[in-house]
C-alpha cells in the first residue's frame, strides 16, 4: 500500500503536469481566452507518469543517495513520458491538433518544476537534517581504513539524513570514531547501547573475510526492529564500485562487471534511440549539404565505414563521412590520420576539424550498435595493440562505445601517436564508467555542443 508521502508526491506530480500544460498554453497563445489545451493529451501523460515514474524509483526514499542522480532521472523519466504521449497521438492521429511550440513549452515548463518540486524538498530536508531532525542513528561495526572511511563519509553528509550513534571497534585504534560518540568492544555493552538508545541502523563496515563476526551481529539483532547493513570492503579486488544484484535469486556482489546496472542499462538505451532519431531529424538537411559536399570534393563514396568492437566485444560497422581521398591498404593495417596529412580533402579536413564527419553515428545508436555517450570505438587493429599494452583498455568494451565521451570534452581526442596518450584517454573511459549516471550523460552531451565539437587534436 502506498504511504501518506507516496500518495502526497504523487498528487503534487499530476498537479505540476497539468499546471504545466496551462502555463505552456498561456504562453504560447498569450493569453487564456486564446488557450487551446488536449485534455486527452495532459491525461494520457498524467497516466504515464504514475505508471512510469515509480519504475524509475522516482518515489522511493533518497535517503543518503545522489541528488544529481535524482534530477537525472527525473529528466529522463518526465522525457519518456511525453514521448510514449507523442507516440500514442500520432497512432491516434491527433497530432494536427496539437501545437508543437506548446508541446515544447510544456515539457520544458513541467520538466523543470518537476526538478525544482525535489529540489526544495531536498533543501527542507537538508536544513532539517543540519539542524539534527530527522537523523537516523547508526551504530558502525567494523576496523581499519574501510570502517574510518564509511563513518567519515557519515560525517561530511549531515543531509544524507544518518548519524553515527556507536561503533563497536573489533581491532581498537585511535582516531576511528567522532568525538562524543562511544566506542564498544564487548557485544554484551553494545548490545545494550542499541536497543536501549534507539539505534536503528547497524552498518557492518568489514571485509568479505568476516563471515563469522557478520553472522554473530546478525543473530545477536535478529529479532530486533534494527536494520543491518552490510557495506563490505571489497576496494582491493573490485575494479568498479561493487553493487549488489540478484542472480537466480541469489544476492551477488559485482566485482569485475560492467559498473551499469541492467536498470541503468535500460535508461541509456531509452534516451539514445529518442536522442539519436530526434538528431537525425532536425539534422537532415545538415547531413544532406555535407553528403553533397563530400561526393563532390573528390571521386569516391559519401561514408565511410568500418569495423570496431562495441559492447562485449561485438564487431559493428561503424558510419562516418568520409573525409580522405579513396585509396587502399594494406590488409591488417590502419594508418591513423596525422597533421597535414596529404589524404584528407578540403572539405574532410573542415569535417573532421569540427567532429560533423561523425554525424552518421546517429544510425549507429539508432540501431543499437553505440550509445550518444560512452567511450570512442576504435579500429580494430588498434583494439587488439593497445589492449596488450594498455592498462583497464578490455573494460571499454563493458558498454557499447559513443559518438562522445568523457575522455573527448577532456581533449583526449585525436591522434595517439603515444601510448601514454592513450593510456590518460582510457582512463578517462574509466573514470566515466566508474561515475556514470544521467545526469553526467547530459553533461558531456552539453560540453560536446559547447566546446567539444572544435578541437586542435582532430585532423
Amino acid at each position: 500500500m502506498l504511504g501518506i508521502q507516496g500518495l502526497l508526491a504523487r498528487l503534487v506530480d499530476v498537479v505540476l503536469i497539468v499546471v504545466g500544460a496551462v502555463l505552456a498554453s498561456h504562453v504560447r497563445f498569450e493569453g487564456l481566452v486564446q488557450s487551446r489545451l488536449d485534455g486527452a493529451f495532459i491525461t494520457f501523460s498524467v497516466a504515464f507518469a504514475l505508471a512510469s515514474f515509480p519504475v524509475f524509483g522516482l518515489y522511493q526514499s533518497w535517503r543518503g543517495r545522489s541528488m544529481l542522480r535524482l534530477i537525472g532521472l527525473v529528466s529522463l523519466a518526465w522525457l519518456v513520458v511525453q514521448a510514449c504521449g507523442l507516440v500514442l497521438m500520432f497512432s491516434l492521429h491527433r497530432t494536427d491538433f496539437i501545437s508543437r511550440l506548446w508541446f515544447a513549452y510544456w515539457t520544458a515548463i513541467t520538466g523543470g518544476a518537476l526538478i525544482a518540486s525535489r529540489l526544495t524538498a531536498y533543501g527542507v530536508l537538508r536544513s532539517v537534517r543540519y539542524a539534527g531532525m530527522n537523523l537516523r542513528n547508526v551504530a558502525v561495526v567494523g576496523y581499519g581504513s574501510h570502517c574510518q572511511r564509511v563513518v567519515r563519509k557519515m560525517e561530511a553528509s549531515p543531509a544524507g539524513g544518518f548519524r553515527v550513534s556507536a561503533m563497536f571497534d573489533l581491532r581498537p585504534m585511535a582516531g576511528v570514531a567522532p568525538s562524543g560518540v562511544p566506542v564498544y568492544v564487548d557485544l554484551k555493552s553494545f548490545s545494550e547501547y542499541v536497543r536501549s538508545n534507539d539505534v536503528q541502523e547497524i552498518w557492518l563496515a568489514l571485509p568479505l573475510s568476516e563471515e563469522s563476526t557478520i553472522l554473530r551481529f546478525v543473530n545477536e539483532f535478529r529479532d530486533e526492529l534494527v536494520n543491518i547493513r552490510f557495506i563490505p570492503d571489497v576496494q582491493s579486488v573490485a575494479l568498479f564500485d561493487s553493487s549488489m544484484i540478484d542472480l537466480i535469486g541469489e544476492p551477488a556482489i559485482n566485482l569485475v562487471a560492467s559498473p551499469l546496472s541492467q536498470h541503468a542499462l535500460v535508461q541509456k538505451e531509452i534516451f539514445d534511440r529518442i536522442f539519436a532519431a530526434l538528431a537525425l531529424i532536425a539534422l537532415a538537411p545538415l547531413l544532406t549539404i555535407i553528403a553533397i559536399a563530400v561526393k563532390l570534393s573528390s571521386p569516391g563514396p559519401v561514408f565511410f565505414t568500418q569495423f570496431r568492437k562495441g559492447a562485449d566485444g561485438r564487431v559493428f560497422k561503424i558510419y562516418k563521412f568520409r573525409t580522405m581521398r579513396h585509396h587502399v591498404e594494406k590488409a591488417g593495417v590502419v594508418t591513423q590520420a596525422t597533421k597535414g596529412d596529404s589524404r584528407i580533402t578540403r572539405v574532410g579536413r573542415f569535417l573532421r576539424r569540427t567532429s560533423l564527419d561523425e554525424l552518421p553515428q546517429f544510425f549507429n545508436v539508432l540501431r543499437g550498435e553505440m550509445s550518444v555517450v560512452g567511450p570512442r570505438p576504435h579500429a580494430i587493429e588498434h583494439d587488439e595493440l593497445y589492449q596488450k599494452v594498455v592498462n583497464g583498455y578490455i573494460h571499454r568494451y563493458r558498454i557499447k562505445p559513443g559518438i562522445t565521451g568523457w575522455a573527448q570534452v577532456n581533449g583526449f581526442r585525436g591522434e595517439t601517436d603515444r601510448v601514454e596518450k592513450m593510456q590518460k584517454r582510457v582512463e578517462h573511459d574509466l573514470y566515466y564508467l566508474r561515475n556514470w549516471s544521467f545526469a553526467l550523460d547530459m553533461r558531456i552531451v552539453l560540453a560536446t555542443v559547447a566546446k567539444g565539437m572544435v578541437s586542435s587534436n582532430a585532423y
